[in-house]
């Protein structure tokens, strides 16, 4: 017969591996509701494979809602898994728990992960974690992946980089005269994200020009 605490975890599993977002999302709510620190392996397990934002969101809210002493060592861990999803969540999660003793224990490569989706949730951690003494480093290392990916990915980027406001500018200004359009551009609109943080986000149409022609150039070659 098994104990009590084996047969919550059971119930746990199984609704969070349920077919219906809902009863998974009910499931990770009812788990963050009443915690008990034998589900946080379970929850910590689901965010490397929920499909459903909002059922992920949820798991990040139950998993705070237990002690940082039983999550924070398994969501480290999960930092080096091989699964992509469960890195960014797991970084995800760590940015809500917003212990900033955890700054060294984040590995920096992470922030220039492969995935972009890993990369974006090491950002966005990274800002929220930084020590005051040390944004100028992360600005540095921040400001080699401008140029990157999509216009969300650049915009996720950027908004990284203004909450290092007294950090930036030195090395956006830089990066305006970089020989790569797409940086230029970046680093452009980073500055005018700067100025007004309530701005939206955009690319000028005259760097977009010079950007389309740098590639039919390289194109051409």
């Amino acid at each position: 017969m098994g104990t009590p605490h084996n047969d919550q975890n059971t119930r746990l599993r199984t609704a969070l591996s349920a077919p219906n977002s809902s009863i998974r999302l009910r499931a990770a709510l009812a788990a963050g509701t009443t915690p008990h620190p034998s589900f946080v392996q379970v929850l910590v397990e689901r965010c490397a494979i929920e499909p459903d934002f909002f059922v992920r969101d949820m798991l990040t809210w139950a998993l705070t809602r237990h002690p940082g002493e039983l999550t924070v060592p398994i969501l480290l861990t999960e930092l080096h898994s091989d699964t992509p999803q469960a890195r960014s969540q797991s970084l995800h999660t760590l940015s809500k728990i917003a212990d900033k003793n955890l700054w060294r224990s984040i590995p920096k490569s992470l922030l220039h992960d492969a995935d972009d989706e890993v990369a974006r949730a090491a950002w966005r951690t990274a800002v929220v974690l930084v020590p005051h003494d040390e944004e100028i480093d992360l600005a540095g290392e921040l400001i080699t992946e401008l140029g990157r990916g999509d216009r969300d990915m650049k915009r996720s980027l950027s908004r990284a980089l203004i909450a290092l406001s007294d950090a930036i500018p030195p090395l956006l200004n830089t990066a305006t005269s970089s020989d790569d359009p797409t940086i230029r551009a970046h680093a452009r609109a980073t500055e005018r994200l700067l100025a007004d943080p309530e701005s939206e986000f955009t690319i000028t149409a005259d760097d977009a020009r010079r950007i389309v022609n740098a590639g039919n150039a390289m194109q051409d070659e």
